[in-house]
């Protein structure tokens, strides 16, 4: 049942919305799982009306597929899918990474340390929670400091696409033993304000990190359903 706080001036519907989406990217609705409206409503302690508006703006999202005479699901993840994402990370996520080295503060620079050394903790602790959200936390940050509204908003959406893919393929960690060297590449870059190097490194880190979804895609998909 959700827990409605009293400072939320949110309209129901909304938060109804916000919490299945959550579910879905975090892997608690698993993709292809059927999503029944009266369940749901249940589970929610709410009536089916935000459930069902909740699920046509999912279903808009693309994170909800709706089948006539069927009902609606949680959308199955593709390998297409992953890749197509990264390769729109790969591309503003290294832009941003340029404008990052070139306009990083001080402050800004001291929550990328933090970041950065984080998250390799968790790597050496095996944690996937702690994995997933100092990655995101990581990349986040650095968008960030780019400074850009504009940037910002483009790679917010393909952030939160791409968090649902983290759930699945952070459970094969034969991939992110590398990962906080990466990281830590990156992040020099960006701390010396080498705008070409910082574009490079990201650049690179999300080209290794496409190519390995797409050799052990199959892998990756079957092992998080």
């Amino acid at each position: 049942m959700l827990n409605f706080d009293l400072q939320n001036h949110k309209p129901l519907r909304e938060i109804v919305y916000e919490e299945l989406k959550r579910q879905i990217l975090k892997g608690e609705i698993a993709p292809g799982h059927r999503m029944m409206e009266v369940e749901l409503a249940d589970d929610m302690g709410v009536s089916r009306t935000p459930v069902r508006e909740a699920i046509r703006k999912l279903e808009k999202e693309g994170l909800v597929t709706i089948e006539p005479r069927k009902g609606a699901y949680a959308s199955d993840i593709s390998i297409k899918d992953m890749v197509d994402v990264l390769e729109v990370r790969q591309y503003l996520e290294s832009l941003a990474a340029g404008m990052a080295a070139g306009r990083i503060t001080p402050e800004e620079k001291q929550q990328l340390q933090e970041a950065t050394d984080a998250y390799k903790q968790a790597v050496e602790s095996e944690d996937t929670s702690e994995i997933i959200k100092w990655d995101e936390n990581f990349h986040k940050i650095i968008v960030d400091c780019s400074g850009n509204k504009t940037l910002i908003q483009m790679i917010s959406q393909v952030q939160e696409l791409a968090l649902r893919f983290r759930y699945i393929y952070y459970d094969d960690f034969s991939r992110y033993k590398n990962q906080p060297l990466e990281h830590q590449e990156i992040e020099e870059a960006i701390m010396n304000g080498n705008v070409e190097k910082a574009r490079k490194e990201a650049n690179e880190h999300l080209a290794r990190l496409k190519e390995f979804v797409m050799l052990q895609g199959e892998k990756i998909v079957k092992g998080g359903q």
